[in-house]
């Protein structure tokens, strides 16, 4: 491991009689990378968070609550304070859309339940039996921890880039030192390698 010294902040942009070009080019890559990684996160973090909370957000317009019927009793037995302990089971249910039509599903209520029991189902503008929609803090939840990921994801690719392209930098100034090196020892009258 080599000594580095102390820290010398913007190192890279100092002036330097023994920086060469390639310290250069790196330097700008490294800033380039960093404001490409920023910048490719966070806009794929907005963009990605402001889809999920119109997408959730239009499901909370058009999605309707209708009150359907059990057709059939719900498996198990109702617990003996009359309530259930908060665990449920699916169980046939019937309703009529918006349009007048007949339609069945599943849904889950609380076990023991008798048919003809209403039940609150949702149902997008077909009539389709849908899932309860996000409300709205649940809908900026989901969208901030869809987008943050996002963000990261997104950032990860110009950030890898960088890498490979420090590291290719890297082993070209390695290379560039070693030709040096074989021939200031020429000049000294040392053998090479």
């Amino acid at each position: 491991m080599a000594f580095r010294g102390p820290k010398v902040w913007l190192w890279r942009w100092r002036r330097n009689p023994l920086k060469r070009r390639a310290d250069v080019v790196e330097s700008w890559v490294v800033l380039g990378v960093w404001a490409l990684t920023v910048l490719a996160g966070v806009l794929a973090g907005l963009a990605t968070a402001g889809s999920v909370e119109h997408g959730l957000a239009r499901e909370r317009i058009e999605w309707r609550p209708l009150v359907g019927r059990l057709s059939e009793q719900a498996p198990g037995k109702v617990a003996a304070s009359g309530s259930s302990s908060g665990d449920q089971v699916w169980a046939k249910v019937g309703w009529t859309g918006p349009d007048g039509s007949a339609h069945t599903g599943q849904v889950r209520v609380g076990p023991g339940s008798a048919a003809g029991t209403p039940v609150t189902v949702w149902t997008d503008r077909r009539g389709r039996l849908v899932t309860e929609p996000a409300t709205a803090a649940q809908a900026r939840l989901r969208a901030s921890l869809v987008g943050g990921l996002a963000g990261v994801v997104a950032a990860t690719f110009p950030f890898t880039g960088g890498r490979f392209v420090r590291g290719r930098l890297e082993r070209r100034r390695v290379a560039q030192w070693d030709t040096d090196w074989a021939r200031f020892d020429a000049l000294w009258g040392r053998p090479t390698g």
